[in-house]
């Protein structure tokens, strides 16, 4: 699950850069960057925490869902936000499961 979670990383850094090559879009470099970090650091603070690592980045999907539902909502468009809607749900649910 946390090579999952590591995919997941990567998709957030990746998303942010695509966003800024092809819309010119700060926000979404930092946005991507600033998300990444803190996804790979929950994923280091669960060799040793796992509650608060699995926590930090079920934070992080939570705050990321709403982001993207409301761009979502907003576009109506599946790509990017919708599947980054799905991508940030699976990442809440394998933390939860996680956490259990």
């Amino acid at each position: 699950m946390n090579i999952i979670l590591g995919i997941y990383g990567l998709l957030m850094l990746a998303g942010g850069v695509i966003g800024y090559k092809k819309a010119g879009s700060k926000i979404s470099l930092i946005m991507g960057i600033v998300s990444s970090v803190f996804i790979f650091m929950g994923l280091y603070i669960t060799q040793q925490a796992p509650t608060k690592g699995y926590t930090l980045i079920a934070v992080m999907a939570v705050f990321l869902l709403g982001v993207f539902i409301k761009r979502f909502i907003k576009t109506k468009s599946f790509m990017p936000s919708g599947m980054l809607v799905i991508v940030n749900l699976l990442a809440l649910v394998i933390c939860l499961l996680k956490l259990q």
